[in-house]
């Protein structure tokens, strides 16, 4: 079990838009939210994403355990919001 679809509504993005930063497909990612397994190395990038573009501390323990996933911080470098509302990521 991962919490890969949690992490991704926090961070307001599509299934798409983490797919391309992850470097995998949307499609992939759909199966990972659905309970295939997510690499750690996957793992690993999710988290420096969440990091480095949102300023969302996270570990191994809020993409595969029980750990309570902060909040974001107010202001979310590197993204926008599309005409959805969806977060977008800049290129």
């Amino acid at each position: 079990m991962n919490h890969l679809k949690t992490i991704r509504q926090r961070l307001g993005l599509t299934q798409q838009a983490i797919a391309t930063e992850l470097g995998c497909t949307q499609g992939n990612v759909g199966h990972y939210e659905r309970g295939q397994m997510f690499p750690p190395e996957m793992a690993r990038k999710l988290i420096a994403i969440c990091a480095q573009q949102f300023g969302l501390v996270i570990t191994f323990d809020h993409v595969y355990g029980d750990a309570k996933l902060p909040e974001l911080p107010v202001a979310q470098a590197g993204a926008q919001q599309d005409e959805t509302g969806a977060t977008t990521l800049e290129a």
